[in-house]
């Protein structure tokens, strides 16, 4: 009797039954695409058992992503540590959907001419700050009406918390290359696992309601 293949990955041999695909497949595939590109149920076995015991290597680089952002978001007050990961959620839309061609040095770019403009607007003095390239200027739109307020209620918060949010972000783009592996896409990649992560785990105590909206999405620190 011939061994079926993963129909996925098409060379490996399909063991695992899947019931968000209705066929077996590979113990790759399903260890790999599971809620990335395969829509897991929650009470699927494997997807239970992967929660309750990750595999040594998800682990560590749990703690390498958590050794990495602790410190980041330390001392952020909670305002400030719930407009970071709104504007990471943005960051992860927009590299998922492929809109905007974006890197970490186009985050970096656009981060540091959205506090620069913010930085000079808290001294009085309205000067734009424009990114030096298109990419940026681009996401830069995209983050504008994020953090001022598209509702005419004004800015979501004052200027000196904007910048030390996105004096933040700078930190992360230009550092994540250095700890993560992912090179010039470290920092994005990490916001992945941090939506992933989100997205698995649902409303826990441990979760920060990224805005006041029932609808937002929640990011968990690893």
């Amino acid at each position: 009797m011939s061994v079926a293949t993963c129909p996925l990955c098409r060379k490996r041999r399909a063991r695992r039954a899947c019931p968000a695909l209705g066929h077996q497949i590979c113990t790759v595939c399903c260890g790999t695409k599971r809620i990335t590109e395969i829509r897991c149920p929650s009470d699927c076995s494997y997807l239970v058992s992967a929660r309750t015991h990750p595999p040594a290597v998800v682990q560590r680089q749990h703690e390498r992503d958590a050794r990495f952002l602790l410190p980041l978001v330390d001392g952020l007050s909670r305002r400030q540590y719930q407009l970071f990961f709104v504007i990471q959620g943005t960051f992860h839309r927009l590299a998922e959907s492929g809109e905007i061609p974006v890197n970490d040095d186009v985050v970096l770019d656009a981060a540091q001419a959205l506090a620069a403009t913010y930085g000079t607007a808290s001294k009085g003095i309205i000067y734009e700050h424009r990114p030096s390239s298109l990419a940026a200027e681009r996401l830069a739109r995209e983050l504008k009406p994020l953090l001022e307020g598209v509702d005419g209620r004004g800015p979501v918060a004052n200027e000196h918390d904007l910048v030390v949010i996105l004096r933040c972000v700078e930190r992360a783009a230009t550092d994540a290359r250095k700890t993560l592996d992912g090179d010039t896409h470290a920092y994005l990649d990490l916001v992945g696992r941090l939506m992933q992560s989100s997205g698995d785990a649902g409303n826990t105590d441990s979760t920060a309601q990224a805005s006041s909206s029932d609808t937002s999405p929640s990011v968990i620190i690893p």
